[in-house]
């Protein structure tokens, strides 16, 4: 497994270096060690792509999402940070993995065995049927809606989140704009991309571009700030919060 290492700490990226040498039998080959952005950036444009970026996400020319808008490396990237409050960015980034420093060895080998999971997934054919696929026929483009005496067409990428409210169904779009739609959350849940679309509850739907802050609950929920805001609590029940995570990490 061919690997970059992005980490401009030199005793960080020493220990990730030794950890990944002892967790796998697989060998490990270390392409380079890079410590700031413009390397980055220029290493990533002018070599073959590795198996896994680890992406420290703060160096000391900027960021790792700074890094991101410029270039997107074809393979997985596992973010490694001293602080947790950039996991929902990095998922959004569709980082594989999210490893809080110091980095623990049964997290590191946690992180690889799902880029292994990943990588058998995508690149053998005979195993696609295990694959969940999306019906692409089912999923609707656009919503007719009507507002007043006046209807317009509703592009799907426009809906930040959907909810039923007092026998109603409503859209509202990342512009705060809420409109009443001609269908219950149950068929929605059909016709909306599911790799960005989640079910969190019998009254809503969310994109999760929609999804401002996340806080651990009681009873392994997950509490979720909307943005546009809400006036309710938003909570992802103990019983869906793994299948959560999961869509949050890019699997359904």
């Amino acid at each position: 497994m061919k690997v970059i290492i992005i980490e401009d700490e030199l005793p960080a990226y020493k220990r990730l270096s030794k950890l990944l040498q002892e967790v796998t039998r697989d060998k490990i080959e270390i392409l380079t060690h890079l410590d700031s952005i413009e390397a980055s950036l220029i290493w990533l444009q002018n070599n073959p792509t590795p198996h896994v970026v680890f992406l420290d996400i703060h160096l000391a020319d900027g960021s790792a999402f700074d890094l991101l808008k410029k270039v997107k490396p074809d393979c997985p990237i596992i973010f490694t940070t001293a602080y947790d409050q950039y996991a929902l960015e990095a998922f959004k980034t569709d980082g594989l993995d999210y490893l809080l420093k110091p980095i623990k060895k049964e997290d590191l080998l946690l992180a690889l065995q799902k880029r292994n999971r990943f990588t058998k997934l995508f690149s053998q054919k005979e195993t696609t049927e295990e694959t969940p696929k999306v019906n692409t026929q089912t999923l609707k483009k656009r919503f007719i809606v009507r507002f007043g005496e006046h209807i317009k067409t509703l592009d799907v990428e426009e809906i930040a989140y959907c909810f039923s409210s007092h026998k109603a169904t409503c859209a509202c779009t990342f512009a705060g704009q809420v409109y009443p739609i001609d269908y219950n959350l149950d068929a929605l849940e059909q016709m909306l991309n599911p790799m960005d679309y989640f079910r969190v509850n019998r009254q809503f739907i969310t994109h999760i571009r929609a999804i401002k802050e996340m806080k651990t609950y009681s009873k392994g929920r997950v509490f979720l700030a909307l943005q546009p805001a809400i006036d309710e609590s938003l909570i992802v029940s103990s019983e869906k919060s793994a299948k959560f995570k999961k869509w949050l990490g890019g699997e359904l």
